[in-house]
């Protein structure tokens, strides 16, 4: 981030996203195909809220395009089973609907590989449905692959970042699937970004902008599972659906990386035989969206055992228990997401204004020096902006912090020590 756009957005408590309206009669976004500073994606996608497609230049030199595709730009199975073999695989079921997704279960890759090999040859049709490999964790089961480079434009990812550290998740996906496997309509986890790269194959993406999928709730309140069914057209069922713009249609073509936004439902279609490299990531630009959904999400478990208020002494923390089984974090949780993220940053700047960077991991002091201090900086304020939140929240405050490894006052002085003691020395606010 450069001294411009940091000076532009870091003095921002809330973030003021322009209206999605342009996109309710338009059918195109951005398309780059050349150079772009990492400032100016930052503030013309990032920071808006808006989706953009790169060209396939930004994938042409990663190792999963040239080994996992045959010079006909097809998945290179006999490759692809030379390096996966009998790894254990999550596979979805196209053709069967699970509460509003498919079922998935696990089996060996090799097995994957010799059902689509028949499902292809079989006119792409099987009686065991259309199958659909998704949210495989590829990354984390073979950490030494480096088959691809996550671009600098989403390298500022505060999801992995954390989770890298528990080590027992990430967010960081492969998904292979034959021609006709689907994904149902949805948001991503904790209304995180995505970016999403055709390593071979297309896609086809059905895009709505935060505040239109309300308008498709049946009567219940329920989203739908195929936005593109017949039952949307029943308007007793579905009473505002002609409300709701036409979704932004794209077509992903082959080395494409396609940047979906924050909190956009969409529903994605392969149109061919199609391998894509997926990952949900979060930073200081929609830390606020993801603060908004967790309290979305408590909201709806209060509501849902609210008669058993009055009668249960730990009520409030039972809620936090449902709710971290429903969406998998909790406000606690969140709260120690968010230190992770301050100390990270307070240990870079502190280093970075000492010129020591002995004590620092490899990865991420790499990624922090790219992005530099004005970054550092602005994902500080925004940690102190949601931390301040957090203290006048009142289901927060009934919560006992006792459990917490740093308390949230004393984090928040923290952060403005680190930004106050370090701003001269790193030249944030000179002219």
């Amino acid at each position: 981030m450069d001294r411009e756009a940091y000076l532009n957005c870091g003095s921002l408590v809330k973030i003021h996203r322009q209206s999605y309206e342009q996109f309710w009669s338009s059918h195109f976004v951005d398309y780059i195909d050349r150079e772009l500073s990492y400032s100016k994606f930052f503030k013309k996608y990032l920071l808006p809220n808006h989706p953009c497609m790169f060209s396939r230049r930004f994938t042409e030199d990663w190792k999963c395009r040239k080994q996992w595709v045959t010079e006909e730009g097809k998945p290179n199975f006999q490759k692809l089973l030379q390096e996966f073999d009998e790894t254990p695989v999550p596979v979805a079921n196209c053709n069967a609907k699970e509460y509003n997704a498919n079922p998935k279960q696990v089996m060996p890759f090799k097995e994957f590989i010799h059902y689509w090999k028949e499902y292809i040859q079989n006119g792409h049709s099987s009686p065991k449905g259309c199958l659909y490999l998704k949210d495989w964790h590829m990354s984390r089961d073979f950490p030494d692959h480096n088959v691809y480079t996550t671009p600098v434009f989403f390298s500022s990812d505060w999801l992995n970042e954390y989770w890298d550290t528990l080590e027992v998740d990430d967010y960081r996906f492969v998904y292979m699937g034959p021609k006709g496997s689907w994904t149902p309509f949805h948001a991503d986890v904790f209304r995180s970004y995505s970016w999403s790269a055709n390593i071979c194959g297309r896609k086809k993406w059905l895009l709505y902008p935060p505040g239109q999928e309300d308008l498709l709730r049946d009567t219940h309140g329920n989203l739908p599972y195929d936005v593109t069914s017949a039952e949307l057209r029943d308007r007793g069922h579905f009473p505002n659906v002609e409300e709701a713009c036409q979704p932004l249609e794209i077509i992903q073509e082959a080395g494409e990386i396609i940047f979906v936004p924050s909190g956009w439902h969409h529903q994605v279609y392969n149109l061919e035989d199609t391998i894509s490299i997926n990952h949900n990531w979060l930073n200081g630009c929609n830390i606020d969206i993801m603060w908004q959904f967790l309290q979305n999400e408590l909201s709806s478990v209060q509501k849902e055992i609210d008669e058993w208020r009055n009668t249960m002494d730990s009520w409030h923390q039972h809620c936090q228990v449902i709710m971290k089984a429903c969406s998998g974090i909790d406000y606690g949780e969140f709260a120690s997401f968010m230190k992770a993220i301050a100390e990270n940053r307070m240990a870079f700047l502190h280093a970075y204004s000492s010129g020591d960077s002995s004590d620092y991991s490899r990865n991420l002091s790499e990624t922090l020096t790219t992005l530099g201090p004005y970054h550092a900086a602005f994902d500080l304020q925004r940690v102190a902006h949601i931390t301040e939140c957090l203290l006048c929240n009142e289901d927060f405050k009934r919560l006992d912090h006792s459990t917490l490894t740093l308390q949230p006052e004393t984090m928040l002085q923290q952060i403005r020590d680190t930004i106050q003691s370090t701003r001269g020395q790193h030249l944030l606010y000179q002219e």
